[in-house]
């Protein structure tokens, strides 16, 4: 990176000398002070335009350039061949053709000498040749070249001969060019080669054209014509050859600098795919190019390290087939150092080094003014060693222009140096004051420019440091400068150059600033096509500094973002980011920080990823009647592999399978598959590849493929018979696909006989689908069946026979000797005899045990049993197969059964067995059906009860235990156990009103004691009674509503009414109930009479009878509805407390109206209700 240099502002004036000599001190400088130079001082010639060596194919093409400049002016003259040609020239030495001159006679080699008193330079060596502009000789009109499909052909360029390679273009005669691919491609003899053709090559217009450049002319061949046929017979694939080169191994010779080009152009089918290596190391991506689809290997401007052993592999398929490339790399010469101009003071020592390299060594040898050493006069001060030509005590004459020329078999070079030989006093042409900025790390280079003859000779010193050079990273070039390596923020310093034996001198300031960084490097990115990839760049520089430059590039092409695309976005931060990304922005991408000072770059790269290119080039070979070989080429990978490829294909002839469906997966080094067809049809193909990111489009479909008819290969599956009719048997099988009819006219042939062989001969018929019914066979009757596939071109293969039956009817004959064994008081055995095979009539599927219960075996008039269910009171018990016993269970107790057994088949129930009679022993009791309670004083409580609804046995009378809490533990004290008769209510007395009891009753029987239900409840409530009751009447309806009391438990709202008549004479009848007189209750049992006291929770119902216009004695019928306080319902239209919701088996009275355990009041309970009434 430049330093950046910063002039005082006092500048006393310059001046440039038009002298070259001096240019090479003046050119990037500013003079200190006014260079004293003689007027007088001269320049020697130098060349400034050399002749290049080319092919004239016209007069117009002979022009040699040589310029070249020189004080004084210098005059040329050209020789050729090493002979004095033409007359010396003035101003310009450029050579042109006379116009009465043969192009041919200027053939040959050129020098150009340029000279004028100080010397003479020498021009590089130029060739000329001539030759005629290229013609094409008059051709015949080829014959069309006939070929197979999948053979391989040459088509042959031969353009005219010329020194000039010509390009070459294979087109049609529409001046389009023919693709190239794996498949088609060039050679660099020009000629066109096919690794196999396929019809589609078929075409009358091959034209190659030959452009001669330099000559500005093109040449079409005459056309080409090929005719390519598919074969008759089935193409054959072919192992791979070389088309080019021949043979196993060729050798190669390539200059150093040249370009080398190693072809392998294979043939074979399928196409073959190539392969290159180096035998001793690696192949270089950055070395080397592969073109023409692989079949070029290219290695521009090679070096010798390109020397070595070359592989090229063809593989397919078939086979392989390998070329060995030797590669010879040898050298023209080539400078590794050349001597340079300068100005020597008489005296001087003067050592002109001229070192070249090449293969083989190149010669070196001096001339003095284009005249060989050799050929001068000897002079003892002059002499060369190992290619140093070194002048001792110069003097003025010594003044000249002299050549080194390295020579060997591929060429030579030659360089021209220039010696003045003059006197000049010592000068500094670097100006006074300037600063220098570098950041760390850099070498920073203080100039110090002197100008005089002899050379002078400069000191540097470090302010209050003494010498430069006493430190390790400083040191002084040849020409006065001095140089700092690695600097750090140490070396920032003031400086001076001194020029020895004066008192001339300068001083520098020398400013380390921070180097710039880049603290976040791009990243190497994998990003799906179609996606946006942002990659960072960001950096840090010096606060001195300005902002710097960003440059972005993709491989190494600069980046350029515009306000009309959006395709790439540059941040301050330094970022880039690039939207929608395509496999074209897949390379390496570098951004570039830049500064005044310094530059730093980092590299990262975009690997963009898609989903597999389609396959292509779909080929069918190998056509056979069951089978095809398939054939394709794979498309582009997209930067993530290919794994797999999916074979679909499509049957035209198949209704079910015209449309696309996967055939097979295979690996991805498969190319080709063979596909096993079904007969009769017509197939199409493509394939589809499966990389990491997904899978491909599909590829362009095959031709289609038809297969012939052939007689079916295979007969239908699962034959078997459904018969249903008595009299008949039902042939069913599954049908074949449509696909494997393999032929037209198809069709099923059934055969059948019966199995019992009194009919050997067959019976036979067709049909185009299943089920076939044969009539008249008799019950459950085997045969032997068979079907078998038939098309027009014959029939399948022999079928399998089945043995099936014709159709079922019930059994005849029913289960004897039934018993039944006691396994425990709900479960017992049952045993029976089989039935005989025969009078099954059919396939035996099991017996059916039938089960039905007549009821307990005694009961009381207490305890009634419920009526049960019928599906509790008959039961079928399923037993499937042979079997001859079960187990029955989950009988009830106490009770009496009959059962009877029928075997039964597919077409149903045989008769039944004699009814077999027995009862089950008696058991426990169930829980009673509902307990309650009521609380007629402060110290009784009346509970009553239903009888058990399963008494199972006879009731012997109840258990009633209960029990109080003890103060300080969880558990209860048992205050009494009471037997109780066979009554349904209790009253107990004597019980302390603050304490809640807990109350268990049991039903009992001579078999033991019931379950027991629970109930808590205590014998008063407290709080208030509803208050401002309030009565809405309808026609046929009332609504009663209230306002809750203060209360700590929950309890019910119990309402009464009666019913009054409305007419004297009028009978009232509610729902067919008999007539009632006024002021009697009707058939409701459970109300009280009106002598009876109102319970604490009724007498707001109470107070209402009495403050009423009407009495309750006035009304016939009545209705008791009870309400717990959080709104749910406890009564019905009876005026009973409902049993069941009163108490619950096994809860401890959840609907008790005095059970403190009640869930708090809800905040939203009902205070109203509607009754409806009767029209009476």
């Amino acid at each position: 990176m430049p330093l950046v240099q910063c002039q005082p502002a006092g500048r006393r004036g310059s001046n440039k000398t038009q002298l070259h000599l001096l240019l090479l001190f003046l050119s990037v400088l500013q003079t200190h002070g006014y260079i004293i130079i003689p007027p007088d001082l001269k320049q020697a010639p130098k060349i400034t335009v050399q002749p290049v060596s080319h092919t004239a194919f016209s007069l117009d093409d002979v022009n040699l350039a040589c310029e070249g400049s020189g004080d004084p002016a210098p005059s040329f003259r050209w020789v050729k061949d090493g002979k004095e040609f033409r007359r010396e020239l003035f101003e310009s030495g450029t050579l042109t053709a006379e116009v009465k001159e043969e192009l041919r006679s200027y053939q040959g080699s050129y020098r150009c000498y340029v000279a004028n008193e100080l010397g003479t330079a020498v021009s590089d060596l130029a060739h000329l040749i001539t030759e005629p502009i290229p013609t094409l000789a008059k051709e015949k009109r080829q014959k069309t070249r006939s070929f197979e499909e999948g053979e391989s052909a040459v088509l042959y360029c031969n353009p005219p001969k010329s020194s000039v390679t010509p390009k070459i273009h294979w087109m049609d005669i529409q001046l389009r060019h023919i693709p190239l691919n794996e498949r088609v491609t060039t050679s660099l003899d020009g000629n066109l080669y096919f690794a196999n053709l396929i019809v589609n090559d078929s075409r009358e217009d091959y034209t190659c054209n030959a452009h001669y450049i330099s000559a500005s002319v093109i040449l079409p061949k005459e056309r080409i014509s090929i005719s390519v046929t598919p074969s008759n017979s089935v193409v054959k694939n072919r192992r791979p050859q070389l088309q080019k080169p021949a043979g196993s191994h060729s050798s190669y010779l390539v200059l150093r600098g040249q370009t080398l080009t190693l072809e392998c152009i294979p043939k074979g089918l399928p196409t073959p795919e190539v392969q290159w290596e180096r035998m001793d190391s690696p192949l270089s991506p950055a070395r080397v190019r592969m073109l023409k689809y692989k079949r070029w290997l290219q290695i521009e401007s090679v070096s010798e390290a390109d020397d070595g052993e070359y592989t090229c592999t063809a593989q397919n398929s078939q086979g392989s087939v390998k070329h060995h490339y030797s590669v010879t790399v040898e050298a023209a010469p080539y400078w590794t150092r050349r001597p340079e101009d300068h100005l020597y003071a008489p005296g001087e020592t003067v050592r002109l080094d001229c070192q070249a390299e090449g293969i083989p060594t190149p010669n070196i040898t001096w001339s003095i003014n284009g005249v060989p050493i050799a050929g001068t006069d000897s002079d003892s001060r002059r002499h060369v060693s190992s290619g140093t030509l070194i002048l001792t005590d110069v003097q003025y004459s010594d003044t000249a222009v002299y050549q080194c020329e390295a020579t060997n078999k591929h060429g030579n070079i030659l360089v021209n140096t220039r010696v003045h030989v003059v006197e000049l006093p010592p000068q500094i042409l670097t100006a006074d004051g300037l600063v220098y900025k570098a950041t760390e790390g850099q070498t920073a280079l203080l100039q110090c420019h002197t100008f005089g003859s002899p050379q002078p000779k400069v000191d540097w010193e470090i302010f209050n440091s003494g010498p430069a050079l006493a430190n390790a990273k400083m040191s002084q070039t040849s020409d006065g400068n001095l140089q700092i390596s690695d600097v750090s923020e140490d070396d920032s310093n003031m400086y001076t150059c001194s020029v020895r034996h004066s008192n001339r001198s300068i001083s520098a300031e020398l400013q380390v600033l921070n180097r710039t960084k880049i603290v976040d490097p791009p990243q190497d990115l994998r990003v799906l096509r179609g996606d946006d990839a942002v990659l960072q760049c960001k950096y840090t520089v010096d606060h001195k500094l300005k902002q710097p430059t960003i440059q972005w590039k993709k491989d190494k092409h600069k980046i350029t973002s515009s306000a009309n695309d959006d395709k790439y976005s540059e941040y301050t931060d330094g970022s880039l980011k690039i939207t929608d990304v395509q496999m074209e922005d897949s390379g390496i991408y570098s951004c570039e920080i830049s500064t005044k000072l310094d530059s730093v770059s980092a590299t990262g790269s975009i690997t963009v990823q898609d989903k597999p290119g389609s396959p292509y080039s779909l080929g069918l070979s190998e056509k056979k009647d069951r089978s095809v070989t398939l054939s394709w080429m794979p498309g582009a990978e997209n930067n993530s592999p290919v794994s797999e490829y999916v074979i679909e294909r499509k049957e035209e002839q198949n209704p079910e399978k015209g449309r696309w469906e996967e055939y097979r997966r295979v690996p991805q080094d498969i190319r080709h598959l063979e596909i096993h067809l079904q007969p009769y049809n017509t197939y199409h193909f493509r394939v589809r590849a499966v990389n990491g990111i997904g899978m491909s489009e599909p590829s362009p479909p095959s031709d289609s493929y038809s297969t012939p008819a052939a007689k079916p290969d295979m007969n239908p599956e699962n034959v078997t018979t459904v018969s249903t009719d008595s009299n008949s048997m039902v042939i069913t099988w599954q049908e074949l696909e449509q696909r494997q009819f393999n032929g037209p006219g198809f069709k099923y042939k059934i055969y059948w006989r019966q199995a019992s062989g009194s009919s050997p001969h067959w019976k036979e018929s067709s049909a185009s689908n299943p089920p076939f019914i044969v009539n008249g066979t008799g019950t459950f009757i085997p045969f032997e069946i068979k079907v078998q596939a038939v098309n027009e071109l014959g029939v399948g293969p022999e079928p399998d026979a089945e043995i099936g039956y014709s159709g079922e009817d019930l059994p005849l004959e029913a289960p004897s000797e039934v018993a039944v064994t006691e396994l425990n008081k709900t479960t017992v055995l049952v045993r029976w005899s089989p039935v005989s095979m025969e009078s099954v009539r059919g396939h035996l599927l099991g017996y059916k045990i039938h089960l039905r219960k007549k009821g307990p075996r005694t009961h009381s008039r207490r305890s009634l049993p419920m009526q049960e269910p019928a599906a509790d009171r008959n039961r079928v018990i399923v037993v499937h197969g042979n079997k001859v016993e079960m187990v029955v269970s989950d009988l009830q107790f106490y009770s009496n059964y009959t059962l009877t057994v029928a075997p039964f088949n597919s077409k149903g129930e045989g008769p039944h067995s004699k009814a077999y009679h027995f009862s089950t022993p008696e058991g426990a009791p169930g829980p009673v059906s509902f307990l309650t309670f009521e609380s007629p004083s402060e110290t009784e409580m009346t509970l009553r009860w239903g009888a058990p609804n399963k008494p199972n046995g006879v009731l012997t009378g109840y258990l009633l235990q209960y029990y109080e809490p003890v103060p300080g533990i969880s558990s209860e004290q048992l205050m009494e156990s009471i037997n109780l008769p066979l009554d349904t209510e209790f009253t107990l007395k004597g019980l302390n009103p603050q304490i809640q009891y807990h109350f268990m009753l049991r039903a009992l029987t001579a078999a033991g004691d019931g379950e027991p239900i629970e109930i808590e409840g205590a014998t008063l409530l407290d709080g208030e009674p509803p208050s401002a009751i309030n009565i809405e009447a309808g026609q046929t309806s009332v609504n009663v509503s209230w306002v809750p009391g203060e209360r700590q438990r929950n309890f019910a709202f119990s309402f009464r009414y009666l019913k009054k008549r409305v007419k004297e004479n009028e009978e009232d009848q509610v729902n067919g109930a008999h007539t009632k007189k006024d002021g009697e209750f009707g058939e409701y049992k459970s109300l009280e009479s009106d002598n009876e006291k109102c319970s604490t929770n009724q007498q707001s119902v109470c107070e209402s009878k009495s403050s009423s216009n009407d009495s309750l004695a006035d009304y016939g019928d009545s209705v008791d509805i009870q309400f717990n306080e959080d709104g749910s319902f406890i009564g019905q239209y009876s005026g009973r407390r409902d049993p069941n919701g009163h108490a619950t088996h096994g809860s401890s009275g959840a609907t008790s109206p005095i059970n403190p355990n009640m869930p708090p009041p809800s905040i939203s309970f009902p205070t109203s209700v509607t009754g409806f009434l009767g029209p009476n």
